[in-house]
């Protein structure tokens, strides 16, 4: 959906049409979600989070304005504000028993599960290896889907900065991933 959609979708939802909010949520849940959940590696918890992303955003609503900023930039400086915040409150990882992955494995065919575990484990420790800005950039344009203006204006940075760091980043991630390669092998 266009920029210009979004405009018109804000102005109607701040005089309270509740259509054009279910519209914005249609729009950007997904993309939000996904920005969310790579982050903080846990489903569950990143549908929790994205709910409050929203909510966020219902309360903010009436303040908002465009400025030059994009809708989809606001949202997610609004997600980003978020994780920092549960990232404050929570600085212990949670632990699950055995037992409780387990009844969450389900009917899983267990190969493709560990590989598939495996691949995001490789990618989640790549990408740890990242500087904090280098990793929100590489989240952003390539998980969110944000382009290199709203990246740039979500991070509060210049584009210029922005292809810096997302330059420095791929590199990183790449070299961080071939090591890994090599020590499997």
């Amino acid at each position: 959906m266009p920029e210009s959609s979004d405009v018109d979708l804000v102005a109607r939802a701040q005089g309270g049409d509740v259509n054009a909010i279910g519209a914005l949520y249609d729009e950007h849940h997904e993309s939000i979600f996904r920005y969310v959940w790579l982050r903080v590696g846990d489903r569950h918890l990143a549908e929790d989070l994205t709910g409050d992303v929203f909510m966020r955003m219902l309360n903010a609503l009436p303040h908002y304005r465009a400025l030059g900023l994009p809708f989809r930039a606001w949202l997610y400086r609004i997600a980003h504000n978020l994780l920092v915040d549960h990232y404050r409150r929570n600085s212990r990882r949670e632990t699950v028993s055995l037992d409780a992955a387990e009844a969450r494995a389900g009917d899983v065919d267990p190969v493709a599960f560990v590989e598939r575990r495996l691949r995001v484990e490789r990618v989640a420790v790549a990408l740890s290896r990242l500087d904090v800005h280098q990793r929100e950039v590489v989240a952003l344009r390539f998980v969110a889907g944000l382009s290199l203006q709203e990246t740039a204006q979500a991070m509060g940075r210049s584009e210029a900065a922005v292809k810096s760091l997302q330059h420095r980043g791929l590199e990183a991630l790449r070299l961080a991933l071939s090591e890994e390669e090599q020590v499997i092998a």
